[in-house]
């Protein structure tokens, strides 16, 4: 059952999540009525703000990143009533007195956002069960990726758990909160076209791809740390591969649906140090042009040489009835030449073609749904060439879109935030990532870096605006399969 609170905590306030999407979007709720009446947000900080500061702070946030059809001075004013200001060194106790002061009564409920680095977060779980902030009626929503492993991982969730049980604990991956990522669900379990085929009885292969055409940007010091493998594919690519893989769940909630997809992460084939070379491929962006634009190298925007991979391709197995031989393409990079987000289900061919003879060359079947920049949902099927076929039959692919910004274009897109931050707000754990889900998640990453640790694996130079490097396509060229791009 939901259970809205009555008061919203930032965590890491001034930060450049809060400006561009944590603020834009609880006002975005909040003009259109959705958050709960009377709500107080406080925001948290090492900053040195009071309450007005943080709200010409947060006015300047809300003229930068709202669209402008969203901008209402109304709207915004009646917004910036709801908000509040208490700085904070949250490594220490000593100001958490304080903030708790700021925050005043939770017995109505308190919803904690925590935007800060995982090194603070056991200080920070103390410190705020130290002021009573940590109470039956108060959840704790983290902000992925929680740990750079599973030893990592178990000891932050580990430092949760000692205050928040698993049932007031949200962990964030904001890629549940697109709407093309939940179409998944809709399209799978509410259309009776595609269950009867969603197995290896009828897919041939499944490609997931997430690409970057930035570098490093401001990210330096957490992506070499980091990585491709741990930045993109531990949480975004694995989340994406659960959902396109998971059995039916009995029904839409947050239980049943995360039961299903830690059934499908548990069921990941390992891939031993044996079989690396063969199965995953590691890259690093050199200088190049990314569309007209000349950057340069990983290590040069680094300042140094670097081991770190800024580009993963993989060739994945779900070792289960549904799925036993169909291999699941993974690929993300950054400096590639499109940004894009999509997931690409080849089904296999038709028994018998009756065209064959005729001429008519078939290709199977592919249902692509992309997730970004555009959203839609993309079936491409064969269709006759007009014509009297004196020469033979024609066939072409064509597609059946389904674009949603035009079958919904009366409905306001959300960006992910929105429906996380509402999400978190009123109780509602489905878009949320279990513990076990990252356990499982982290188990097979860290079977991927063994193996490049045995094999004394480097990434290979790609130059940027390419495509990655040129073993990705040979990983799935030696199956008869090629990327989509």
């Amino acid at each position: 059952m939901k259970e809205p609170v009555s008061k919203l905590l930032l965590f890491g306030a001034t930060g450049d999540l809060s400006r561009r999407m944590l603020l834009p979007s609880l006002y975005g709720l909040h003009a259109d009525r959705l958050l709960p009446e009377g709500l107080t947000i406080t925001g948290t900080a090492r900053s040195d703000h009071d309450d007005g500061s943080f709200r010409e702070f947060a006015r300047a946030a809300l003229a930068e990143f709202l669209p402008e059809d969203r901008k209402d001075d109304a709207a915004i004013a009646s917004f910036l009533e709801r908000v509040q200001y208490q700085p904070l060194d949250a490594s220490t106790l000593e100001g958490y007195g304080a903030l708790a002061a700021k925050i005043g009564d939770v017995s109505g409920g308190l919803a904690i956002f925590l935007s800060t680095a995982p090194s603070l977060f056991e200080a920070t779980i103390h410190g705020l069960e130290s002021v009573g902030l940590a109470g039956d009626t108060v959840r704790i929503g983290l902000e992925k990726p929680l740990g750079h492993d599973l030893a990592s991982s178990r000891e932050i969730n580990d430092a949760v758990a000692h205050a928040f049980p698993e049932a007031r604990t949200y962990r964030i991956d904001h890629y549940l909160g697109k709407e093309t990522v939940q179409n998944i669900l809709a399209l799978r379990f509410g259309n009776s076209l595609f269950e009867p085929v969603w197995n290896a009885g009828g897919i041939d292969h499944v490609q997931i791809t997430i690409a970057e055409t930035v570098g490093l940007e401001d990210r330096a010091g957490y992506y070499e740390g980091a990585g491709a493998l741990r930045d993109m594919v531990q949480n975004h690519i694995l989340q994406l591969l659960a959902l396109i893989a998971m059995e039916p769940p009995a029904r839409f909630d947050g239980t049943a649906i995360r039961d299903e997809k830690v059934k499908v992460l548990r069921s990941l084939r390992p891939i031993e140090a044996k079989d690396s070379g063969q199965l995953t491929v590691t890259g690093q962006y050199g200088a190049g042009a990314v569309g007209d634009k000349v950057v340069r190298s990983y290590a040069d925007e680094l300042g140094k040489p670097s081991g770190t991979e800024t580009f993963v391709a993989i060739k994945a197995h779900v070792d289960n009835w549904r799925w036993q031989g169909v291999p699941f393409y993974l690929r993300t990079g950054k400096r590639l030449p499109a940004r894009q987000s999509e997931i690409a289900i080849q089904f296999k061919p038709v028994p018998h073609s009756i065209f064959s003879s005729r001429g008519g060359q078939l290709q199977p079947n592919t249902l692509v749904i992309r997730l970004q920049p555009e959203e839609y949902v993309r079936l491409l099927v064969m269709a006759k060439q007009p014509g009297l076929d004196r020469e033979g039959i024609k066939l072409r692919e064509v597609p059946l879109n389904l674009a949603l910004d035009h079958e919904f274009a009366g409905t306001r897109r959300r960006i992910a935030y929105e429906r996380l931050l509402l999400d978190l707000i009123e109780g509602d754990p489905t878009l949320f990532v279990r513990r076990d889900e990252v356990e499982a998640q982290w188990t097979w990453i860290d079977g991927i870096r063994a193996g490049w640790d045995a094999n004394d694996t480097k990434p290979k130079p790609y130059p940027s605006g390419s495509w990655g490097p040129s073993s990705a396509i040979a990983l799935t060229e030696r199956d008869g399969v090629s990327w989509t791009e």
